[in-house]
C-alpha cells in the first residue's frame, strides 16, 4: 500500500497539467490479501445488509456440509450465541494443520487467510463440494471482528484466532479482548479417533449495516433443505439469542433419510396425479483447469469430469410450478445450465410422446415449456467437481456441459415413464400428458381472449371512425372486413352480416386517388388512413401481412359505374400501399345482384326470387323462363345501390358465405398491372386521354347507367 491515495483532481480541473503527468504510480492503491475483501465486501457476499450476514454463515456451514458430502461427517451443530457470535461445529476430518510448503503457513491459516486457497481445487480432496471458489472461509474471516478456529485432529486440539484476518490469540472471550499476534497452537490432548472443526466468529459491525441481523427462519429453511439433500446428515440449530417468535429460544434438529424424494413430497402442496418419480444418471465431459504439479506450480491440464444427475419430480392437480435446483447441495435459485437442460428435456420429450400417441391434434401447435411444467414440483440436483458459477454468491450454474448431460438423462428417463406399458405407470403418464395438453389449450384460449380485448380497447381508444362495426372473433383466418360504400348501405349491412366474424367499415363516396398523390396526402386522407389503421398491418415498406387483423378484405360497392370507380380507387390503394394482401389473394370484390325477378306461384323446390348480375344474364334468364312456361311479374326490380336491398336479400346474395359470390383480386402479371394502374390512375393525362379515345369505339353503350 502507499501512504498517499488522493487524486489531484483540482489541478486537473483547473487546467494545470492536462497531459496527465501529475497522475503517477504513487496514486495507485494496491490491496493485498484480505484488504480487498474489506474494501469491497459486496463483490464477495453480495451486500452488507442481513442478506450478506446470512451469506457469511452459509459459507461456514457449507464447508462442514462438504465434509458430509464426502462421507466424513454426519453431524453439524449451528449455535447462535447470545453475545452476537455464531458457531458451527462438525465431526468431519478437520482442517489440515500441517505446514503448507509453498507459504510456510499451517493449513488452517492458509484456508482462513488466503483467497482462492483450499482443498477443493484440482480434485485432490473433494469429488464434489459446495464451497467451490476457495474464498468462503477467508472472506468470513476478513469480515469478522474476531474469528476462532479449533480443529480436532491427530490426537490434539489445534486452536488459532483472527482479528479482522490477522492470526493470533485473544486473552478472553469476545472481540474486545486483548489480542496478540501468533500462529496455530496445540491446546490439549484428545483421543486420536476424534476429529472435527469448530468455527466461531463475530461479524464486524464496521462492515455490516447496523440493522443487519440473522434470520432464524431462513436458517431453519436452509438446514431443512440441506438435510433433505444429504440423507443421513443431522443438523442441529440452537438459538441462544431469542430470534424465535415472541423472543423465544430453542433448539431444532433436522434429519431426513428419504433424500430428495422426501423433499419433493414436502414441497408439494397439491394432490398428486402421479407418484414421485426419481430420475438419475451421469455423464462425462472434458475441461481444461489449472492443477498443482509436483513443483507447486499451477499447470493447465485437461481433465475428465463426471457429472451426476439426480432428480425427483411429480405432477399435481394444481397450476403452480415449484422447481428447486442445487449443485453439490448449494441452491441455485436463479437456475443455470442444469435447469435449462431439465426444462428443455421435459418440453421436448413431452411433445415427442404426445405426437406419437396422437394426444395432440395435427393442426395444434406443440406445447410450450410452461404447459409441460404446469403443476410440477421438482428437485433437480447435480454433483460435480469444481463447477463454474456466475459470481461468488453461486446463484447461477455456468458449466456448459451440464445442459447437455441433464438433457440427455431426463429425456431418456422421462420418455421411459411416459411410454411405460405397466398399467399403473401408463395410467399416471396419460393423466400427466392430458394435463399438459389441457394447459396448452387453456393458454391459447386465454391469449385469444386477451387479444380480442386488446383489439377492442385499441379500437375504442384510437382515432378510427366511430362508424366502424368490428367483429367479435379474433381468428384472422376466419374474420372478414367489408369496406362498404355509403352510410345507407352500412345500415342494411349491419342487419345482414354475421357479427361473429364480419366487420364493416363505411367510406364516404370516392376516396383519394393515391396513384397521383404523395404518401403524406394519402395519410392525411381520412378514408385512406382509416382503412390502413383498421387493417392494422402498416403500409408501404413497413407493411407486415402477419399483423393484419382480418383474413379477407371485401370491397362491397354498388353495381354501377360509380361503384366500379370506387372499387378501382380502393384497388389502387391496396396495390400501392398494401400489395402483399393482394399478392396473398386476401382482397376480394363483392358481387351484388343487379336485378331481382319475382316468380308467380313457383314450383316446389323453386326459389320465389331469382337474382341476376348483369343485363345479359337478365335477358337470358327471362328467355329461359318464357320457354319453360315459368310465370314472373313484369315489374322486375333493378337495384340502383346496396341501400335499396333488404337485409335478408343482401345477406343471401352478397354477404352469406353459403350463397354469395366473391371475385378474388390477383396480380397474375405484375408488370402489366403496374402499367394499367399508372395509365388509368397516374399523373400523366395524355396517355389516358388517348386510351379513352381509342377505346370509345369498342364501348357497349347499353352498359352505361344513364
Amino acid at each position: 500500500m502507499t501512504a498517499d491515495t488522493s487524486v489531484p483532481s483540482t489541478a486537473l480541473l483547473a487546467g494545470a497539467d492536462r497531459d496527465g503527468s501529475n497522475y503517477t504510480a504513487r496514486h495507485l492503491l494496491v490491496l493485498e490479501g484480505l484488504e480487498a475483501v474489506r474494501k469491497r465486501p459486496g463483490m464477495y457476499i453480495g451486500s452488507t445488509d442481513s442478506r450478506g450476514l446470512m451469506h457469511c454463515l452459509w459459507e461456514i456451514i457449507d464447508n462442514s456440509v462438504d465434509e458430509a458430502l464426502g462421507g466424513y461427517c454426519d453431524h453439524i451443530d449451528v449455535i447462535l450465541h447470545d453475545d452476537g457470535s455464531v458457531e458451527v461445529r462438525d465431526n468431519g476430518r478437520g482442517i489440515p494443520v500441517d505446514v503448507e510448503p509453498k507459504t510456510g503457513l499451517s493449513g488452517v491459516e492458509v484456508v482462513m487467510t488466503k483467497l482462492h486457497a483450499g482443498g477443493k481445487f484440482g480434485g485432490g480432496s473433494y469429488a464434489a463440494s459446495g464451497g467451490l471458489h476457495g474464498v468462503g472461509a477467508s472472506v468470513v474471516n476478513a469480515l469478522s471482528a474476531r474469528l476462532d478456529v479449533e480443529v480436532d485432529r491427530g490426537g490434539s486440539v489445534h486452536a488459532i484466532s483472527f482479528r479482522r484476518g490477522v492470526p493470533g490469540s485473544f486473552s478472553d472471550v469476545g472481540p474486545d479482548a486483548t489480542f496478540e499476534m501468533g500462529g496455530l497452537r496445540k491446546t490439549k490432548r484428545i483421543p486420536k479417533t476424534r476429529t472435527g472443526t469448530r468455527v466461531r466468529y463475530w461479524a464486524d459491525r464496521q462492515i455490516f449495516l447496523k440493522d443487519a441481523k440473522l434470520s432464524l427462519e431462513n436458517l431453519h429453511q436452509r438446514a431443512r433443505q440441506t438435510a433433505f439433500l444429504v440423507p443421513g446428515l443431522t443438523i442441529v440449530v440452537r438459538d441462544e439469542v431469542g430470534l424465535g417468535e415472541g423472543g423465544s429460544k430453542g433448539e431444532e434438529s433436522f434429519r431426513f433419510d428419504g433424500g430428495i424424494s422426501e423433499f419433493c413430497e414436502y414441497l408439494a402442496t397439491d394432490k398428486p396425479v402421479c407418484d414421485v418419480l426419481r430420475f438419475s444418471g451421469q455423464g462425462s465431459f472434458k475441461e481444461t483447469v489449472p492443477v498443482l504439479d509436483d513443483h507447486g506450480q499451477m499447470t493447465p491440464t485437461e481433465v475428465t469430469r463426471e457429472l451426476g444427475v439426480d432428480v425427483a419430480l411429480r405432477w399435481g392437480t394444481g397450476y403452480d410450478v415449484t422447481l428447486k435446483s442445487f449443485v453439490n447441495i448449494i441452491a441455485t435459485p436463479k437456475g443455470g445450465t442444469h435447469m435449462a437442460g431439465f426444462e428443455q428435456a421435459v418440453a421436448k420429450t413431452m411433445n415427442e410422446v404426445l405426437r406419437t400417441k396422437k394426444l395432440l391434434r395435427v393442426a395444434e401447435d406443440d406445447i410450450v415449456k410452461d404447459d409441460a411444467l404446469e403443476g410440477l414440483t421438482a428437485v433437480v440436483t447435480v454433483r460435480l467437481a469444481e463447477p463454474q458459477f456466475e459470481g461468488q454468491t453461486k446463484e447461477i450454474l455456468g458449466t456448459s456441459a451440464a445442459r447437455r448431460i441433464v438433457n440427455t438423462v431426463i429425456s431418456k428417463e422421462l420418455k421411459a415413464f411416459l411410454t411405460s406399458t405397466k398399467r399403473d405407470a401408463a395410467a399416471q403418464a396419460r393423466v400427466v400428458m392430458e394435463k399438459a395438453v389441457a394447459a396448452a389449450r387453456t393458454r391459447i384460449a386465454a391469449r385469444q381472449h386477451k387479444d380480442a380485448q386488446r383489439r377492442k380497447t385499441a379500437l375504442e381508444s384510437s382515432s378510427l371512425p366511430a362508424k366502424l362495426a368490428d367483429c367479435r372473433s379474433d381468428d384472422v383466418d376466419r374474420s372478414e372486413l367489408f369496406i362498404v360504400e355509403g352510410d345507407s348501405a352500412l345500415g342494411t349491412a349491419k342487419l345482414a352480416r354475421n357479427s361473429e366474424f364480419q366487420a364493416l367499415l363505411p367510406i364516404r363516396g370516392k376516396i383519394l386517388n393515391v396513384q397521383k398523390s404523395s404518401v403524406t396526402d394519402m395519410l392525411k386522407n381520412a378514408e385512406c388512413g382509416a382503412i390502413i389503421q383498421v387493417i392494422g398491418a402498416g403500409s408501404g415498406r413497413t407493411f407486415d401481412i402477419d399483423a393484419a387483423r382480418y383474413g379477407k378484405i371485401i370491397m362491397m360497392t354498388d353495381a354501377d359505374v360509380d361503384g366500379s370507380h370506387i372499387r378501382t380507387l380502393l384497388l389502387t390503394l391496396f396495390h400501392r400501399y398494401m400489395r402483399p394482401m393482394v399478392e396473398a389473394g386476401r382482397v376480394f370484390a363483392a358481387v351484388p345482384p343487379l336485378h331481382r325477378i319475382e316468380l308467380i306461384q313457383p314450383k316446389k323446390g323453386q326459389d320465389k326470387y331469382v337474382y341476376t348480375y348483369s343485363d345479359r344474364e337478365l335477358r337470358e334468364k327471362l328467355l329461359e323462363f318464357q320457354s319453360k312456361g315459368v310465370r314472373f311479374k313484369d315489374s322486375i326490380q333493378r337495384y340502383k345501390g346496396l341501400g335499396e336491398m333488404d337485409a335478408d336479400q343482401l345477406a343471401e346474395t352478397t354477404m352469406d358465405p353459403r350463397h354469395r359470390t366473391l371475385r378474388r383480386i390477383n396480380l397474375s402479371d405484375l408488370d402489366s398491372a403496374e402499367q394499367v394502374f399508372d395509365l388509368l390512375m397516374g399523373n400523366d393525362v395524355a396517355p389516358r386521354k388517348e386510351f379513352i379515345s381509342s377505346s370509345a369505339a369498342t364501348l357497349d353503350r347499353s352498359r352505361i347507367d344513364a
